[in-house]
Order: C-alpha cells, then sequence, then structure tokens
C-alpha cells in the first residue's frame, strides 16, 4: 500500500516536473525571444529611419539652423530621444530638456558627404548621399519646360496603347519610364543625365527631344569638370571630361593605377561642401528617464502562458509544498538571473545542480559567460584600436603645431617622419578594413592553381634585403607543388610570417620557408630560430591586437593584426593556421591549404 501511495507521488512528482521544465522553456522561448526580436526590430528600423531623415536633411540644406523641428517632429514619432551636436560635442538640437546629459558615445555621425553604410542602404559607393544635388538642381521654369516636354510625350505614348510614367530625378529632371509587366517603375538616374534614359518609341510618338543639360546643369558640371582634373594633374594622370550621368572619357591614356574614382569623389565632395550641413554627431537614446522599458508580453503570449499555469496547477494537486519549493526555487533563480542580465548585469549566474533545471541552469552560465566575454572583448578591441591610432596621431599633430607655431622647421627629415606616421596609420586602417570585410563575408577571392616554390622565392627576395641588415639567413626549401589559392591573398600571409619572423630572430639565426604535400594538402611553413612563445600565449598569437611585447613598443612589434589576418584570410581559403613553438629554440608558422 505504501509503495503504491508512494509510486503515485513519484509519477505525480514526476509529472509536474516534466510539464513545468517544458512549459517553462517553451514559454521562456516563445515569449521572451519573440519580444526581444521585436524589439529590436523596432528600435533597428526607428534608427535607420532617424538617421536616413537627419541624412536627407543634411543632403538639403546647408546648414542646421532649422533642423529643430524635424528631431521633435522624429523624437514624437519614435518615442526616441535625439540629440545633434558639432563633432566638438557643441548642441545643434535636442529633444531633450536642457540641462540633460549627453550619452558617453554617440549612435552616429551624419555626414552626408560620408555616410555610414551599415545604417543607410540607399547611398552611393562614393559614400555621398545622393539626395544632395544642390549644385546641379533645376530652376522652377527649367524644370517646367522639362516636365511639359515628358508629359506631351508620355500623352502620345498612351494614346498608342504604352504604360509610362514620368519619374522625376532627385534634381528634378523628369523622364519618361516604361511601367514592368509587375506595376514596377524603374527609379530615377542616380544622378541627373544630359541625355534621357530609353523610353518606348512608336511610329506616331518619335523620340523625345531633349534639350540636353540646362546652363545650370552645365556650369556645375564644368567646376567639377575642372577639380577631377586638377586632381588628376597633381596625381600625373590624364585629364577627362565628365558626363553627367557619371560617366568619363579619357582624353589620354589611362594609367593602370587609375586614379579616376577617387578624383571624382574628392571632387564632388569639394563641390557638395557649401550646400550641405557640416558632418554633426547624433545620440539616440530612451525618452524620460531613460528606464530600461519592459517587455510586453502579446495577447497569444498571455493565452499560453494562462493555458500552461492551468495544466502545471492540475498536475500539482495532492503534491506537497516541501516537493513544490524545490521545484520552483531553483526556476526563480533562473528567471531572477535572466532579468538581472537583461538590466545589464552580465555577471548573472545561476547554481547549476543535477538534473534538467540543472542543465539549463548550466546552459544559461554558459549564454552569461559567453556574453561577458563578448562584451569584454568588443571593450578590449575598442582600447586597442583608440591606442594603435592615438600614438601616430599624436606625434602628427604635434609636429604640424610646432610647424604651425614656428618652433620646427619642416625639413625633408621632418616630411619623411611624418609620411612615416600616416603610411603607419594607412597600414594599420588596411589592416582593419580587410578583417571586417573577411567578417562580413565580403572579402574577395581568386583562388587558381599557385605554384609553391615560385611564390615562396618571391617572397623571401621581398625580404631578403630585410634580413641581411638584420644578419639572418634567409632560406627556402620547397617540393614542386601547387595550392589551389588566391595567389595575391595567399603572398600577404607568407609574407606577413616572413615579416614577423624576421622581426623577433636574433641577428645570427635562420629563418626557412617550406612547404611540401601531404594527403591531399599542401603544408607551407615559416621556421626561425627566434626566441619562441611561451606555452600560455600560443593559443592567443592568432587573435586581434595580441603582441609577445606588451609594451607595445613598434621597435619590437607591429600592429597586432598581422597574424589574424594570417588566420582569416587562410581560413577564407578554406585551409588553417597553426603554430608551435620552443622557448629560446624558435617557432613554426603552418598555413594547411588544399592541393591545387
Amino acid at each position: 500500500m505504501r509503495h503504491g501511495l508512494l509510486a503515485r507521488m513519484l509519477l505525480a512528482t514526476v509529472s509536474v516536473a516534466l510539464v513545468s521544465i517544458g512549459a517553462t522553456a517553451w514559454l521562456a522561448t516563445r515569449n521572451t525571444s519573440g519580444a526581444i526580436r521585436q524589439q529590436q526590430g523596432r528600435t533597428l528600423s526607428d534608427d535607420t529611419r532617424i538617421n536616413d531623415t537627419l541624412l536627407g536633411y543634411a543632403a538639403t540644406h546647408p546648414n542646421w539652423s532649422g533642423v529643430s523641428g524635424t528631431v521633435q517632429n522624429l523624437a514624437r514619432s519614435t518615442g526616441r530621444r535625439i540629440a545633434l551636436t558639432t563633432e566638438n560635442r557643441e548642441p545643434i538640437a535636442d529633444s531633450a530638456k536642457p540641462g540633460t546629459h549627453l550619452p558617453v558615445r554617440a549612435s552616429a555621425v551624419v555626414d552626408p558627404l560620408r555616410v555610414d553604410v551599415t545604417l543607410s542602404s540607399g547611398a552611393e559607393e562614393t559614400r555621398i548621399d545622393p539626395r544632395a544635388t544642390a549644385p546641379f538642381g533645376l530652376s522652377t521654369a527649367e524644370r517646367t519646360q522639362l516636365t511639359q516636354q515628358a508629359e506631351k510625350h508620355a500623352a502620345c505614348l498612351r494614346r498608342d496603347g504604352q504604360d509610362v510614367r514620368i519619374v522625376y530625378g532627385l534634381s528634378g529632371r523628369p523622364t519618361v519610364q516604361t511601367v514592368a509587366p509587375d506595376g514596377t517603375v524603374p527609379g530615377p538616374p542616380p544622378m541627373v543625365r544630359a541625355s534621357p534614359v530609353p523610353v518606348p518609341t512608336t511610329y506616331n510618338c518619335p523620340p523625345l527631344n531633349d534639350p540636353g543639360a540646362t546652363p545650370k546643369e552645365m556650369a556645375a558640371l564644368q567646376g567639377l569638370n575642372d577639380r577631377v582634373n586638377d586632381c588628376l594633374k597633381q596625381a600625373g594622370s590624364a585629364p577627362i571630361t565628365l558626363n553627367l550621368d557619371g560617366s568619363w572619357d579619357y582624353l589620354g591614356r589611362p594609367r593602370r593605377n587609375d586614379p579616376v574614382p577617387d578624383c571624382v569623389s574628392g571632387a564632388r565632395r569639394a563641390q557638395l561642401k557649401p550646400f550641405v550641413a557640416p558632418a554633426a554627431l547624433l545620440f539616440i537614446g530612451d525618452a524620460g528617464d531613460g528606464a530600461t522599458p519592459g517587455v510586453r508580453l502579446t495577447a497569444a503570449g498571455v493565452t499560453r502562458i494562462v493555458a500552461a499555469t492551468a495544466i502545471v496547477l492540475a498536475l500539482a494537486v495532492g503534491v506537497s509544498a516541501f516537493l513544490a519549493t524545490r521545484l520552483v526555487r531553483p526556476i526563480r533563480a533562473l528567471t531572477a538571473a535572466a532579468q538581472r542580465m537583461r538590466d545589464g548585469d552580465r555577471t548573472a549566474r545561476v547554481r547549476a545542480g543535477d538534473g534538467e533545471l540543472g542543465r539549463l541552469g548550466a546552459a544559461f552560465n554558459d549564454m552569461s559567460e559567453h556574453l561577458a566575454n563578448a562584451e569584454r572583448q568588443r571593450k578590449e578591441m575598442i582600447s586597442d584600436v583608440s591606442h594603435e591610432l592615438r600614438t601616430p596621431l599624436s606625434n602628427v599633430r604635434g609636429w604640424l603645431e610646432a610647424v604651425h607655431d614656428g618652433v620646427a622647421e619642416l625639413d625633408p627629415a621632418l616630411t619623411a617622419s611624418l609620411i612615416e606616421e600616416i603610411l603607419l596609420l594607412q597600414h594599420i586602417v588596411d589592416d582593419l578594413q580587410q578583417l571586417a570585410l573577411a567578417d562580413a563575408g565580403r572579402l574577395r577571392l581568386h583562388p587558381e592553381p599557385v605554384p609553391v616554390a615560385d611564390l615562396l622565392d618571391q617572397t623571401a627576395t621581398a625580404h631578403r634585403a630585410q634580413a641581411e641588415a638584420a644578419g639572418l639567413r634567409l632560406t627556402v626549401q620547397a617540393d614542386d607543388v601547387d595550392v589551389l589559392a588566391d595567389p595575391v591573398r595567399l603572398r600577404q600571409a607568407v609574407g606577413n610570417l616572413t615579416a614577423n619572423a624576421l622581426r623577433y630572430t636574433p641577428s645570427g639565426g635562420a629563418v626557412e620557408l617550406r612547404a611540401h604535400a601531404t594527403d591531399g594538402t599542401v603544408l607551407i611553413e615559416v621556421a626561425d630560430t627566434g626566441t619562441g612563445i611561451d606555452k600560455d600565449a600560443l593559443p592567443h598569437v592568432f587573435d586581434r591586437f595580441w603582441r609577445a611585447d606588451k609594451s607595445r613598443n613598434r621597435r619590437t612589434g607591429g600592429s597586432g593584426l598581422g597574424l589574424a589576418i594570417v588566420r582569416t584570410l587562410t581560413e577564407a581559403q578554406g585551409g588553417t593556421a597553426t603554430a608551435t613553438s620552443e622557448p629560446g629554440e624558435g617557432t613554426t608558422f603552418t598555413l594547411r591549404l588544399p592541393a591545387g
């Protein structure tokens, strides 16, 4: 009898536990994840709209003097606090009460001449907002004349059975466009065009007699053309003739490294600068007292909670309060920890025990630890980037101020030093850009069979002078094998490893470049007889901004990005990068890539 009662109690307890765990996990997944995704999507959409609206204002106004009304309207429609300041944090407009402190970090930089493509998908490849067309904008009379001609031609085409619409470009120039079978109409050209885009013609409706560029457009185009050719002249390149559709015609033989796109972008920015508002810092935050908004449950979510609660309560009838308390305690702890995490406490943890709830707590702890590590790595990377950029920027600024104040003279030695600092900045920025492209999946690769021996010989030749100057022996030992890879990216990776080996190998040592095939892959090794790497530090050698020399002395280390780029480039080509080392004996870096 007692065994029967015990069995029934155990069965009831197990049933309640199983249903409670399942209901809790299901509700947490459905309601919390759904509400968080909805809130994140709404916030991202609002931030994008705010940024785009202010970009549009900046692109069509020469200053920010009248932006206050726009900021207030955006704040009311989104429920966010919106503030604009100059780059020196001098206030321009703020939806909050006077005296309210700004957030520590700006949400974005509103600059129509250098648009942040992560927040605005409509920007051109030059990062210039397409709405900035003031020099090419049509006058009222010009627009009226062109509109009348377009309407006349469109009416003729409609009488012949053509479905067409008049589309106005950002400068006000109209074009006649054909309506697609699905009812869509092509958008306007990205710039004002002297010749219209192709439109359908019929026997009764000859092509539109386009008057060409207006005087205002020609004056703006001529000014832009002069700026571009001045830039090309300084670069030693042949002049060009610009067209209003954004293309150009060469008046001479173009160079291999064509500077025209950069000159056109720079000239457009210089031409548009008087017509657009200057760059401003955008701050977006919570309105009111800044309290974190709670997650609102939907009606369906409430229904699910009520139904699950009823089932759990029905099964819990007859179970003792002791068992219920033991079951509820870990759930409450997990809920409290989740709420603390939501409020920003990255140290929130729960006690992980045995069973399903224990595993759920362990998973929560793992997730919390992962979030804390991600936050720490993000802060460390921001600190590292700022540290790497601060020193060369401070040097350049200090010397330029000294020259400006007459303390120093801009002689060839100082000029060379400043150029070296600028090249260092460019190298850091280029490395960061390559890593960002790889993280975003936009790193372009052109794999082909590459003779490894030739590639290693080229790398050794390129670094021979550096090795001899350091008193090192640089040799190559490679089998006749091919590897399937992008030759430029592979040469960059091997070059980074070679430069790293030469930097950390003392005079009298040796660096050897080796290659051989094994099991359908090719191993490329860069071995040195340098100082070696400690066993504890070895797992971190490919981390971004990691250095063996923590002092960040420029003579004993680079930017800390070279080995990170090696791993990124190798993995992007289907390979792996590893390192082995013995302190005091040397280090060997190995790239494993598919054979060609």
